[in-house]
C-alpha cells in the first residue's frame, strides 16, 4: 500500500528528468513555460503500484498550448496522443504512465482559460494541508480501491483522488472520513468553502472553484457502496476490506450452467465504435443501453437487468448485454384507444385500425382493440428495430450484431467471461 523507498526515489527521480527536460527544450526553442508536477506524486499521497506521473507544461496566459505540446512530444517521441479539453501527451517512461498535459499559467483560479489550469492550484492546496496527513489518504485509497469505488472516470463513477484527499483534509483522518460517511444521506454537503447551490448525490465544493463540485463523477450508486462498506469497517475492522474481492474469471463451461441454471434469456448487442476515451464512449453506451431498455419495455418485454462493457483490441467494440425475465409474448396485444367521450380521436382510432382481430370495444370507457404483435421475441425486436433509436452520437453510425443466448454461450471468449463473470457475481460488502 505505502511505497517503498525505492519506488520513492525511482519517481523522483523521473519525475526530476522530465521537469528538467521541460526546462531544457523550452530554453533550446525559446519558449516561456514551466514543469509543475501534480496529482498525488506531488504530495506524496501514491499507492505503492500506482505508477502514474503527472507534469504540466504551464505556457503564460497569453501564451500558446501548441507550443507546450511540441515540447510534450519532443519529451517522448514514442507517445499516444489523447484529448479532454485539448490535447496532451500520453507515454510508457521507464515503467510509469506519464501524461505531460500543456495549460495555461493563471495566475488566478477564477480566471482559468481551461479546465486543467485549476489543477495545479489544486496540488497547492492540498500540499499545504496534507502534511502530516499522507498516511491517513493512503489508508483511504487502499480502502475505497478493496471495495471498488475508487476511480472518478466516468466507467467507475466513484472517488477521485483528489476528493479523497480533501475528505482527509475535512474530517482529520481515515476513520473519521468513514464515521462521517456513515450519516451521509443523498444530497449531502460538505464545504471547504462557500460555495454554489449545486444538486447531486453528494456535494463537495471545491476550495479552488466554488462553482464546482469535486464529487460530480460520483454516481448514487457508487456513493452508497462506500457508505455501507464504512458502515461494516467501523462495525468489525478486518484488512479484507482493502483489497478487492478475488474474482475468479468463471470458466465457458461454468457461465453456462450458472446462466441456464438463473432460466433467464440473455442478449448481447455488439456495436462498432470509434477509438475514442472510454470517458467519451462510456456515457454513450449508457445512453444506448437506457434507450434500447425503453424500446424493450415499451413493447411489453421486460429486462431484468442490463450492463456495458468496452472492448478494445485491433478494433473497439461496445458491448451491451441484457438479461430479461420476459422475453416471449402472445401473438395478440391490447392496444387501447382514446376514451369514448372523445368523438374526433375516436374516429381517428377507428379509422386507423379497419382489421384488428377483436374490437373495436369499450373497457373501463375507452375504445380497445386487439391487434397481432410484430414482434413476439425480444431478440427479433432489436434485430428489427434498434437502428431506429437513438444510440448516442458515437454509436448510431457503427454496424450492430444481436446475438442470443445460444449464441452468446457458443462464443464465450476471454473477455466476454470476464465481463459475464463480473455481470453474474455482482455484489458489494454490506452488513
Amino acid at each position: 500500500m505505502k511505497p517503498s523507498e525505492e519506488e520513492r526515489g525511482q519517481l523522483e527521480r523521473i519525475s526530476s528528468d522530465l521537469l528538467h527536460r521541460v526546462e531544457e527544450i523550452a530554453a533550446a526553442r525559446n519558449v516561456a513555460c514551466r514543469g509543475i508536477l501534480v496529482g498525488s506524486a506531488a504530495r506524496n499521497t501514491w499507492l505503492s503500484g500506482d505508477r502514474d506521473i503527472d507534469i504540466f507544461i504551464a505556457v503564460p496566459e497569453d501564451g500558446n498550448l501548441g507550443d507546450a505540446l511540441e515540447i510534450a512530444r519532443e519529451i517522448a517521441p514514442v507517445h499516444e496522443e489523447r484529448y479532454a479539453e485539448h490535447a496532451y501527451v500520453h507515454a510508457r517512461i521507464d515503467g510509469f504512465d506519464v501524461d505531460l498535459v500543456p495549460c495555461y499559467d493563471v495566475r488566478d483560479p477564477s480566471k482559468i482559460k481551461s479546465a486543467v489550469d485549476r489543477t495545479p492550484f489544486h496540488s497547492r492546496y492540498v500540499s499545504e494541508r496534507i502534511r502530516g496527513l499522507e498516511d491517513e489518504v493512503l489508508l483511504l485509497k487502499q480502502f475505497m480501491k478493496g471495495v471498488g469505488v475508487y476511480g472518478s472516470d466516468l466507467r467507475t463513477g466513484g472517488f477521485s483522488g483528489y476528493l479523497a484527499e480533501l475528505l482527509v483534509i475535512r474530517y482529520g483522518s481515515f476513520l473519521r472520513v468513514l464515521e462521517g460517511a456513515s450519516s451521509w444521506r443523498p444530497g449531502t454537503r460538505i464545504n471547504l468553502a462557500p460555495g454554489a447551490n449545486i444538486m447531486a448525490p453528494l456535494v463537495v465544493i471545491d476550495p479552488v472553484d466554488p462553482k464546482r463540485n469535486v464529487a460530480a463523477a460520483l454516481t448514487l450508486d457508487r456513493m452508497f457502496q462506500f457508505v455501507a462498506a464504512a458502515r461494516c469497517f467501523l462495525r468489525s475492522p478486518d484488512i479484507s476490506f482493502f483489497f478487492p474481492l478475488e474474482a475468479h474469471t468463471m470458466s465457458p463451461d461454468e457461465i453456462r450452467a450458472e446462466i441456464e441454471r438463473r432460466g433467464t434469456e440473455f442478449i448481447l448487442l455488439e456495436i462498432d465504435a470509434p477509438d475514442m476515451v472510454d470517458d467519451v464512449l462510456y456515457p454513450q453506451m449508457r445512453k444506448a443501453e437506457a434507450s434500447i431498455k425503453n424500446l424493450l419495455e415499451r413493447e411489453g418485454f421486460q429486462v431484468l437487468r442490463s450492463d456495458v462493457d468496452l472492448v478494445r483490441g485491433e478494433d473497439v467494440r461496445a458491448r451491451l448485454l441484457f438479461e430479461l425475465s420476459i422475453w416471449e409474448l402472445p401473438s395478440v396485444r391490447i392496444h387501447i384507444g382514446p376514451p369514448v367521450w372523445e368523438a374526433d380521436h375516436v374516429s381517428r382510432f377507428v379509422k386507423g385500425h379497419t382489421s384488428p382481430l377483436s374490437g373495436p370495444y369499450i373497457d373501463n370507457g375507452r375504445l380497445v382493440v386487439e391487434i397481432p404483435r410484430r414482434y413476439r421475441k425480444a431478440v427479433d425486436l432489436l434485430e428489427g428495430e434498434v437502428h431506429k433509436i437513438s444510440l448516442g452520437k458515437h454509436l448510431s453510425s457503427g454496424r450492430i450484431r444481436t446475438l442470443s443466448k445460444r449464441e452468446i454461450l457458443e462464443g464465450v471468449d476471454e473477455s466476454l467471461a470476464e465481463f459475464l463473470t463480473a455481470y453474474l457475481n455482482k455484489r458489494v460488502r454490506v452488513c
